[in-house]
Protein backbone atom coordinates (compact mmCIF):
# COMPACT_ATOMS: atom_id res chain seq x y z
CA UNK A 1 0.00 0.00 0.00
CA UNK A 2 1.35 3.55 -0.53
CA UNK A 3 1.49 5.52 2.19
CA UNK A 4 2.47 9.26 2.53
CA UNK A 5 3.69 10.66 6.02
CA UNK A 6 4.30 14.23 6.74
CA UNK A 7 5.79 15.62 9.56
CA UNK A 8 7.84 19.19 10.23
CA UNK A 9 4.78 21.19 11.28
CA UNK A 10 4.37 23.76 14.07
CA UNK A 11 4.14 27.19 15.45
CA UNK A 12 6.10 29.78 14.55
CA UNK A 13 6.25 33.97 14.75
CA UNK A 14 5.38 35.75 11.04
CA UNK A 15 8.41 36.34 8.71
CA UNK A 16 9.80 32.77 10.18
CA UNK A 17 10.69 29.38 8.38
CA UNK A 18 9.40 25.85 8.45
CA UNK A 19 10.71 22.68 6.57
CA UNK A 20 7.42 20.25 6.07
CA UNK A 21 8.50 16.62 4.68
CA UNK A 22 6.62 13.88 2.94
CA UNK A 23 8.05 10.51 3.18
CA UNK A 24 6.40 8.66 0.56
CA UNK A 25 6.34 4.70 0.56
CA UNK A 26 4.65 2.07 -1.59
CA UNK A 27 4.86 3.52 -4.65
CA UNK A 28 5.73 1.23 -7.48
CA UNK A 29 6.23 4.18 -9.80
CA UNK A 30 9.53 6.08 -9.79
CA UNK A 31 7.49 8.80 -11.47
CA UNK A 32 4.67 10.50 -10.28
CA UNK A 33 3.25 13.89 -9.20
CA UNK A 34 3.23 15.14 -5.54
CA UNK A 35 1.54 18.18 -4.28
CA UNK A 36 1.08 20.07 -1.09
CA UNK A 37 -1.98 21.37 -0.21
CA UNK A 38 -3.70 22.76 2.89
CA UNK A 39 -7.02 23.53 4.35
CA UNK A 40 -7.79 26.14 6.89
CA UNK A 41 -10.67 26.53 8.80
CA UNK A 42 -14.10 26.80 7.23
CA UNK A 43 -11.94 26.92 3.68
CA UNK A 44 -11.87 24.65 0.64
CA UNK A 45 -8.72 22.46 0.25
CA UNK A 46 -6.20 24.32 -1.81
CA UNK A 47 -2.81 23.72 -3.80
CA UNK A 48 -0.03 25.86 -2.95
CA UNK A 49 3.35 23.46 -4.75
CA UNK A 50 3.43 20.45 -6.88
CA UNK A 51 6.50 18.44 -8.52
CA UNK A 52 6.89 15.75 -10.87
CA UNK A 53 9.48 13.50 -9.68
CA UNK A 54 10.76 12.13 -12.84
CA UNK A 55 11.50 15.29 -14.57
CA UNK A 56 11.69 17.67 -11.59
CA UNK A 57 9.21 20.22 -12.83
CA UNK A 58 7.65 22.35 -10.21
CA UNK A 59 4.63 24.51 -9.71
CA UNK A 60 3.25 27.32 -7.41
CA UNK A 61 0.63 28.62 -5.99
CA UNK A 62 0.64 33.03 -5.98
CA UNK A 63 -0.05 32.99 -2.60
CA UNK A 64 3.00 31.19 -1.68
CA UNK A 65 5.29 32.30 -5.38
CA UNK A 66 8.68 33.57 -4.01
CA UNK A 67 8.21 32.16 -0.23
CA UNK A 68 8.02 27.98 -0.49
CA UNK A 69 10.36 26.00 -2.55
CA UNK A 70 9.23 22.24 -3.17
CA UNK A 71 12.14 19.45 -3.44
CA UNK A 72 12.95 15.86 -3.34
CA UNK A 73 15.75 13.60 -1.75
CA UNK A 74 15.13 10.52 -4.37
CA UNK A 75 17.18 8.58 -1.98
CA UNK A 76 15.13 9.12 0.79
CA UNK A 77 12.03 8.69 -0.62
CA UNK A 78 10.80 12.07 0.55
CA UNK A 79 9.54 15.62 -0.76
CA UNK A 80 10.08 18.62 1.35
CA UNK A 81 8.19 21.93 0.95
CA UNK A 82 10.60 24.42 2.67
CA UNK A 83 8.13 27.73 3.42
CA UNK A 84 9.81 31.10 4.41
CA UNK A 85 9.01 34.34 5.10
CA UNK A 86 5.78 32.90 6.75
CA UNK A 87 2.24 34.82 7.33
CA UNK A 88 -0.46 34.60 9.76
CA UNK A 89 -2.66 33.53 6.58
CA UNK A 90 -0.46 30.73 5.87
CA UNK A 91 -1.53 28.78 9.32
CA UNK A 92 -3.71 25.85 7.80
CA UNK A 93 -3.49 22.23 8.37
CA UNK A 94 -0.72 21.11 5.22
CA UNK A 95 -0.72 17.57 3.70
CA UNK A 96 1.08 15.97 0.28
CA UNK A 97 -0.66 14.26 -2.34
CA UNK A 98 0.39 12.05 -4.64
CA UNK A 99 -0.96 11.08 -8.08
CA UNK A 100 0.74 8.74 -11.17
CA UNK A 101 2.96 11.12 -13.12
CA UNK A 102 0.66 10.59 -16.55
CA UNK A 103 -2.28 11.77 -14.90
CA UNK A 104 -4.63 14.78 -16.93
CA UNK A 105 -5.76 16.89 -14.62
CA UNK A 106 -4.79 20.69 -13.06
CA UNK A 107 -1.82 19.61 -10.86
CA UNK A 108 -3.51 21.69 -8.03
CA UNK A 109 -6.71 20.24 -8.68
CA UNK A 110 -7.17 17.75 -4.94
CA UNK A 111 -9.60 15.46 -6.75
CA UNK A 112 -6.96 14.80 -9.16
CA UNK A 113 -4.53 13.11 -6.70
CA UNK A 114 -5.15 9.31 -5.42
CA UNK A 115 -2.50 9.33 -2.18
CA UNK A 116 -2.73 11.92 0.77
CA UNK A 117 -1.47 12.12 4.18
CA UNK A 118 -2.49 12.79 7.45
CA UNK A 119 -1.83 15.99 7.49
CA UNK A 120 0.24 18.33 9.95
CA UNK A 121 -0.33 21.48 11.32
CA UNK A 122 0.98 24.94 10.56
CA UNK A 123 0.39 27.49 12.61
CA UNK A 124 1.98 31.04 12.37
CA UNK A 125 1.20 33.47 14.92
Amino acid sequence: DVQLVESGGGLVQPGGSLRLSCKVSGYADSSYCMGWFRQAPGKQREGVAALYTGGGSTYYADSVKGRFTISQDNAKNTVYLVMSNLKPEDTAMYYCAARPARKMGWVFDPSTYNYWGQGTQVTVS
